[in-house]
């Protein structure tokens, strides 16, 4: 059996490994457009700041141990540019020969991941001025950081874009972040983003609300942004401003996409073309609470997506049961969790919703370095049924979203994370803990 696999991160590689446990004979092409497979996107930011010493360390399975180890044949610079499902082939460009390749495939995995959206402003060219996405994207930005730079502007408020700001800020450098709407996180709701606007101003980050970028100016290095108000001068600029999916070598291919372009999969990761499947940030994932799918691409979405892709290439059944939404983000000294629905997303579904909302302290109130946590629950109002939480503080964030993704998942309700058998010790806890002081709070 030959398998294709079209990309060689996340999604891709967990497939690839998945096929080599179960198919001793199966014959593995992965290709992949740069030139580094399998690492940690999502620590790139950490590496700019040098948390992370070197690029190297995020490299979870090099080139070598793919081939020389595991048999796969993994090859690099290697562009799809078209898929035909008729003959079941693939074709592209070598980019390191610039000759074009054709391969036939037995069963195809389309895990071609997400690309930044770089809107089309005037002066987009100019240096200066970056995306991080991919490990060459890091090392460009830390290049052009020892040019002198002293002001740094971040265009978008979302995950990437509130995480380089921390980047940035902790090595010294003066920071701005312009975002076109009135708070930043926009999965957050507007009353607990104001906790993150509490902590950039604390920190002397600068955020410019309801601006829209126009043009970037400068003669070969960046040195202003334009938007509808104002004019900004800056060093270097990084454009935050989303992910949208890689999937227009699609186009007239006649598989399937959906949200945003994403490829539409059903709970095996089949595609609606026999023998393509589709997993990671190039494909919807099911969300369990709307009930319907959704794109949010994250790493933890696409290495499940891609472990399941896997299993299911080669016969055995596995579904795909869905996500929550739950992400986690560190912001200067706040962290920032979420999961399900936010009011937002539950009033845009017209569901019967009700919030409840607390500030209390991340463990005993009497032991020492105890922190403020603020939590807020979104639940079904007749139901009761928990449809989404959020929780930002100093301490202890991590622990209380992952029970709160656990009870969405397992369809509980608000008296459910009452009722919870939940650790307390004063260094740890309260005897209730937030989550339930919240539950608590509900009508």
């Amino acid at each position: 059996m030959k398998y294709v696999i079209i990309g060689g991160d996340a999604a891709g590689m967990s497939a690839a490994m998945q096929i080599i446990k179960y198919d001793r004979n199966a014959d593995i092409i992965t290709l992949e457009r740069g030139s580094i497979y399998s690492y940690a996107q999502c620590g790139l930011p950490y590496v700019i700041n040098k948390q992370v010493p070197k690029t190297e360390d995020l490299i979870a399975r090099s080139l070598d141990t793919f081939r020389d180890k595991f048999g796969i044949d993994a090859k690099i610079c290697h562009e799809v540019q078209a898929v035909d499902v008729k003959s079941k082939s693939v074709k592209g460009m070598n980019k390191q020969t610039n000759e074009a390749f054709h391969m036939n495939y037995d069963k195809l995995l389309i895990a071609s991941g997400g690309d930044p959206f770089i809107p089309d402003w005037a002066g987009i060219k100019l240096k200066g001025i970056h995306v991080l996405k991919t490990i060459p994207d890091a090392k460009a930005i830390i290049k052009d950081l020892q040019n002198g730079v002293q002001d740094v502007t971040v265009i978008g408020g979302g995950y990437i874009g509130l995480e380089m700001a921390e980047s940035f800020r902790s090595l010294g450098l003066a920071v701005r972040i312009i975002n076109r709407g009135k708070q930043v996180a926009k999965i957050f709701d507007e009353d607990m983003a104001a906790y993150i606007h509490e902590e950039a101003k604390k920190q002397g980050i600068e955020i410019i609300f309801e601006e829209n970028v126009q043009s970037i100016h400068g003669e070969e290095f960046v040195k202003s942004i334009r938007t509808d108000k104002n004019e900004y001068q800056t060093d270097l600029v990084l454009i935050a401003t989303g992910i949208r999916p890689n999937t227009a070598f699609l186009n007239g291919s006649g598989v399937e996409t959906s949200v945003k372009g994403a490829i539409k999969v059903n709970q095996y990761m089949e595609t609606n073309i026999k023998d393509v499947y589709a997993a990671g940030d190039c494909a919807v994932q099911y969300h369990l609470v709307k009930q319907q799918d959704d794109y949010i691409p994250l790493g933890t979405n696409a290495n499940k997506q891609g472990r399941i892709a896997g299993m299911n290439m080669v016969g055995l059944q596995r579904p795909y049961r869905g996500m929550t939404g739950t992400s986690i983000l560190k912001f200067m000294n706040l962290t920032l969790g979420k999961t399900g629905l936010s009011e937002t997303e539950a009033r845009s579904l017209r569901l019967n919703y009700a919030s409840a909302v607390v500030t209390t302290k991340d463990i005993a109130g009497y032991y020492p370095g105890a922190k403020n946590l603020h939590v807020k629950l979104v639940y079904d109002l007749e139901t009761k049924r928990l449809l989404g939480g959020q929780v930002i503080g100093e301490n202890g964030v991590a622990k209380r979203i992952d029970v709160l993704a656990t009870a969405l998942f397992n369809h509980m309700t608000i008296e459910d994370l009452e009722d919870l058998d939940l650790s307390y010790a004063p260094p740890y806890n309260g005897v209730w803990d937030p989550i339930q002081r919240a539950a608590r709070k509900a009508k």
